[in-house]
């Protein structure tokens, strides 16, 4: 555990990335075929995730201060992380919390002006489908993401909405975003809308994924909330979902390219199941003081992870984009400062750091995933 002063030093040191502001990268480049059009060169692209953000208290009262008192700004909060988010082609966030009416806050709705932060750091988009997102919050929340330029998926407004796919675009690649949650926890579904948020069931995300590729998608990308809170190791139903769905295949290609997990609030393994590989937890990005499920104080649920995988075009056109590059970077949020540390970006060393930096890599690459080629990055 980071002491006090030890977090405070090291938020004030933190490298910050530049102030560049959040820039489109959805835009199609032209064809090179059209007369005059510039040669686009076959290249790949980086996808970027990162977990929960689940502001306590804490973290919503140092919003309102860092906006002087009047509304909130969670932008320096995720300063530390933003060169990490806007350098790669595609960033994706779990948004853990649905955004309260007229800018009110609880435990489980968060400020509304979070999400234009969340695009300020250059995420693209967000997994909406938690057992935090409450019935007469799912309008709210995605007005806001609308507003902030942020692509959801997960969670609807309409059954229409429900059965379209999100797609982003990354490079000249056209990436689907699935979303799912084991359940509802917070509030019930509203009643006679069952579609309003994404429930984990085997077959469902399977027709989903398959639906997505039929209708263009080069890479299919899901986010599961699931596993069990507060244990580094994935739990039995995690690890058997991830391998059904890895090993469904659609003639020469996976019907799912890559799964993000959330919700253990504490970091989890990274593992390449099946030729695909499996984030099963990535920890909370923003949180608070944390209780762990015995009611004690638990740092470990302030440790995350960003995972960065760089996908290679096909060889042939039935063929699958290939993750030819697999990283993790540690993370920490400094409760004291109110800030979210790259670990491997701070300018201040010492045994804390590294010791919070090491027991976060033996999470990570506990099922063999070094083996595979994942390796931590900055």
């Amino acid at each position: 555990m980071i002491a006090r002063s030890r977090q405070v030093a090291l938020a004030l040191t933190v490298v910050l990335a530049a102030g560049a502001a959040w820039q489109d990268r959805h835009h199609r480049p032209p064809e090179s075929g059209h007369p005059g059009a510039p040669v686009v060169r076959d290249r790949g692209f980086t996808l970027v995730a990162s977990g929960d953000v689940l502001p306590h208290g804490s973290a919503i009262d140092r919003a309102r201060f860092d906006a002087g008192g009047s509304g909130h700004d969670f932008g320096p909060m995720l300063s530390g992380v933003r060169s990490v988010v806007a350098g790669a082609d595609l960033a994706l966030c779990h948004m853990g919390t649905a955004y309260g009416a007229g800018g009110d806050s609880t435990d489980f709705e968060s400020p509304p002006e979070i999400a234009q932060a969340l695009a300020v750091t250059g995420y693209d988009g967000c997994s909406i489908a938690s057992r935090h997102t409450p019935d007469d919050g799912i309008r709210r929340t995605l007005d806001a993401l609308d507003r902030a330029g942020l692509r959801h998926a997960g969670a609807a407004r309409s059954e229409h909405e429900a059965r379209r796919a999100t797609v982003l675009r990354a490079g000249r690649a056209e990436v689907a975003h699935l979303a799912y949650t084991y359940g509802a926890g917070v509030a019930p579904l509203p009643s006679g809308e069952p579609w309003a948020v994404g429930l984990v069931d085997e077959t469902r995300i399977l027709a989903d994924a398959r639906t997505a590729r039929k209708a263009g998608a080069d890479v299919v990308v899901v986010s599961l909330h699931w596993g069990t809170e507060w244990e580094e190791a994935p739990d039995e139903q995690q690890v058997a979902l991830a391998r059904s769905l890895t090993a469904a295949r659609t003639g020469h290609r996976p019907d799912i390219d890559l799964i993000l997990g959330t919700h253990s609030h504490v970091p989890q393994a990274y593992e390449k199941v099946n030729g695909t590989w499996v984030v099963y937890g990535t920890g909370d990005q923003i949180a608070g003081a944390t209780t762990g499920h015995l009611g004690l104080p638990d740092p470990r649920g302030n440790q995350s992870t960003l995972g960065r995988f760089t996908f290679t075009p096909p060889g042939r056109p039935d063929g699958r984009w290939e993750v030819t590059k697999a990283e993790f970077v540690p993370q920490f949020y400094d409760v004291d400062a109110g800030r979210v540390i790259d670990l491997n970006r701070a300018l201040a060393e010492g045994a804390e750091v590294r010791s919070v930096r090491d027991r976060i890599r033996t999470v990570v690459l506990s099922r063999g995933a070094a083996m595979d080629g994942l390796v931590m990055g900055e």
